[in-house]
């Protein structure tokens, strides 16, 4: 399987773009916020590829970012949501957005996007408010730059995050060490982490 693919931007247009490797051009489909912040024709690129296998067609879907594409995974898991739905998704809302009006519950802001109604809203709410909040964080901090906005309320890293501010750690101070355990365990582990379990992780690394 495809997982990513580095070349030169051959062309684009509204939801796909042709990437030359070597001589190869790959038909790539993408969202509309992903094909907009492309590099222009002949720059380099690379992207992390999602290879859709079916009995009559192989289809690459590409993203940006490695968190665009875990997010278009999760989301296919959910009944109902095929992988040009969850690319339509992603085209409305940036992930740190979508997961968040996930993780809150925010159906008003998931009926918004194209394709997605109530009933799918919901099930998308249900299925995924447990499995998305690491990514809600992710996308609000990084190792250099920090934001005041904090994860979706309800999130175990948000509740986390809030529990070492009040033990006196300044907001960067606490982020920072939330992105290092995540670092040391790996998405899929810290994800997997409880309130409790995140904060203790947090504080040896503070130590």
């Amino acid at each position: 399987m495809i997982a990513a693919l580095t070349g030169k931007v051959f062309s684009k247009s509204a939801d796909r773009a042709v990437i030359d490797v070597s001589g190869v051009g790959y038909e790539v489909f993408l969202s509309t916020d992903n094909v907009a912040r492309m590099p222009d024709k002949g720059e380099n690129i690379l992207l992390y590829i999602h290879t859709n296998v079916r009995e009559d067609a192989l289809t690459l879907f590409g993203f940006l970012e490695e968190e665009e594409k875990e997010l278009f995974l999760i989301l296919k898991t959910v009944s109902g949501i095929g992988p040009k739905l969850a690319l339509a998704m992603l085209s409305g809302l940036r992930v740190g957005d979508l997961c968040r009006a996930i993780t809150a519950g925010d159906i008003k802001t998931l009926t918004t996007l194209q394709g997605v109604g109530k009933k799918t809203a919901e099930r998308v709410c249900v299925d995924l408010k447990e499995k998305v909040g690491h990514l809600s964080f992710d996308s609000l901090v990084t190792s250099d730059t920090f934001q005041p906005a904090v994860p979706a309320q309800g999130s175990a890293v948000a509740d986390a995050l809030s529990a070492l501010t009040n033990l006196g750690y300044s907001d960067p101070v606490a982020r920072e060490s939330l992105v290092s355990v995540k670092k040391r365990m790996g998405q899929e582990s810290f994800a997997g982490l409880g309130v409790e379990d995140l904060i203790r992780e947090a504080l040896r690394t503070l130590v």
